[in-house]
C-alpha cells in the first residue's frame, strides 16, 4: 500500500474546472486529469478496499465516478463533475449494501456512509426493522451522531406510509427511503497530506452505527 496523499494538483484543477467548464478546457487538460486524478484515486481506492476490509472483516469494492456528466435531462448542460467522488462497496451479495463515500469538491471533503436509496424489497425490510424496538436503538444512534456534528440524510416522504401509525413514535425513520451520514471537513488539503488513507478511515469509522444497522 504506497498510496499516501493526493497531489496539491488535485484541488486546484477542480477549482480550475469549475471555473472552466468546457469541453475545450477540458480536452486540453485530460491528460492533467488523468495522471493527477484519475489514476491516483485508483490507488487510493485499492489502498482504502484494504484497510476497510481489515476493519470490517468483509472485502471491498472501490468506484471512481465518472468526470463526465449525464446532462439528459438536466437543465444545467455543464459537461463535467467539479468533483472526485468515490464509493467504497462491501462485497455482501445485498441488493442495497451500505456503502461508504469519499467526495472532494471545490469548497470540502465530505466522508459518509449509507444508502442513497434502497431497493424495494430492502426498503420493506428497513421500515419493518424501525417500526419496532430496533428503531429506537437506531435513532439514539442517529441522535448521538447528529450530536457530534454528523451531517444526516433527510427524510425523503412528509407523511409516514401506510400501513404505519401516522403518530408512530419512529415516524421520521418510517418516512425514510434511504439514509446517510456525513462528515465534512473544511480543510480540502488534507487530501494532500501524508496519511490521508489513515485518515479517511478513522473517520469513516465513526459512522460505523449506521454501516452496522444496514449491514444486519
Amino acid at each position: 500500500m504506497n498510496f499516501s496523499a493526493f497531489s496539491k494538483d488535485v484541488p486546484a484543477f477542480l477549482t480550475e474546472l469549475k471555473a472552466n467548464n468546457s469541453k475545450d478546457w477540458f480536452a486540453a487538460n485530460k491528460a492533467r486529469y488523468d495522471a493527477g486524478i484519475k489514476a491516483p484515486a485508483q490507488e487510493f481506492g485499492a489502498a482504502m478496499c484494504e484497510v476497510l476490509e481489515q476493519a470490517t472483516d468483509l472485502p471491498h469494492s472501490a468506484k471512481l465516478f465518472r468526470v463526465y456528466r449525464d446532462v439528459r435531462f438536466s437543465k444545467d448542460k455543464t459537461p463535467y463533475n467539479a468533483h472526485l467522488h468515490m464509493s467504497f462497496t462491501p462485497n455482501t451479495g445485498q441488493e442495497s449494501p451500505p456503502m461508504w463515500f469519499f467526495g472532494l469538491g471545490v469548497d470540502r471533503l465530505s466522508l459518509g456512509c449509507g444508502v442513497f436509496g434502497f431497493d424495494k424489497q430492502s426498503l420493506g425490510a428497513f421500515r419493518d426493522r424501525v417500526a419496532g424496538p430496533d428503531g429506537a436503538e437506531l435513532q439514539t444512534a442517529l441522535d448521538k451522531l447528529a450530536g457530534a456534528g454528523v451531517r444526516l440524510s433527510e427524510p425523503d416522504l412528509k407523511r409516514v406510509p401506510a400501513p404505519y401509525d401516522k403518530d408512530h413514535p419512529h415516524g421520521a425513520l418510517l418516512r425514510r427511503k434511504g439514509l446517510s451520514a456525513w462528515l465534512d471537513v473544511e480543510d480540502r488539503a488534507v487530501v494532500t497530506r501524508p496519511g490521508l488513507v489513515a485518515f479517511t478511515l478513522q473517520n469513516l469509522l465513526l459512522l460505523r452505527p449506521v454501516f452496522d444497522f444496514l449491514r444486519a
